[in-house]
């Protein structure tokens, strides 16, 4: 019996490793349109169109530069591809991701390690970093759970915490907007954040 096949074939001609991922085989156009089609909260949402994780990754950088309006390039990219694994492995819901546990969890950090490397980032962000695209990311996860998803404030709350930004700028950016618009708007912000 032959090995079982564990690299997916993206829709630029590679063919990313899952196990072994090279940042050679990674495209930034592969993950826009990757991101712009998988849903958020497992599609549990309103609206006339899914939630993408593309633009919940729009969001999440728009929250970093409101957090801290002078972060670096860098720091906006790295908000900008906190997701980009799901593009090859679909958005788990958290509690999915907890009763999987280590091997999800592998598989997703090789992944978006090699992302990093591939677009010049470190491996690792440095910490201050990682703890400001994971306050923003959990900001846009609660604005996304009361008006998207269903949950009360009372529910999100205890969840998510509590937002350090208004959400009636933001809602823009939490309306659901086509795949081809997601996939426009986080390639733009990507070239925005180049360095």
């Amino acid at each position: 019996m032959s090995a079982p096949r564990v690299w997916q074939r993206m829709l630029s001609g590679r063919r990313l490793n899952l196990v072994d991922p090279s940042p050679l085989d990674i495209e930034i156009e592969d993950i826009a349109h990757g991101l712009a089609r998988v849903a958020r909260w497992n599609g549990q949402t309103i609206g006339a169109h899914i939630y993408s994780v593309a633009q919940h990754s729009v969001l999440v950088e728009h929250i970093v530069r409101l957090l801290n309006p002078s972060a670096p390039p860098r720091t906006c990219l790295t908000a900008l591809l906190h997701d980009a694994p799901e593009y090859v492995v679909g958005d788990m819901i958290s509690p999915f991701k907890a009763i999987m546990g280590g091997s999800y969890r592998e598989v997703e950090q090789r992944l978006i390690r090699a992302v990093h490397i591939r677009f010049g980032l470190p491996p690792d962000p440095p910490g201050l970093v990682e703890r400001l695209v994971k306050k923003a990311d959990r900001q846009a996860a609660l604005f996304e759970a009361v008006l998207l998803a269903g949950f009360s404030e009372e529910e999100a709350l205890p969840l998510f915490g509590e937002a350090e930004t208004a959400r009636e700028p933001l809602l823009p950016l939490i309306t659901p907007w086509p795949a081809e618009d997601a996939e426009s708007a986080f390639l733009q912000r990507f070239e925005a954040s180049r360095f």
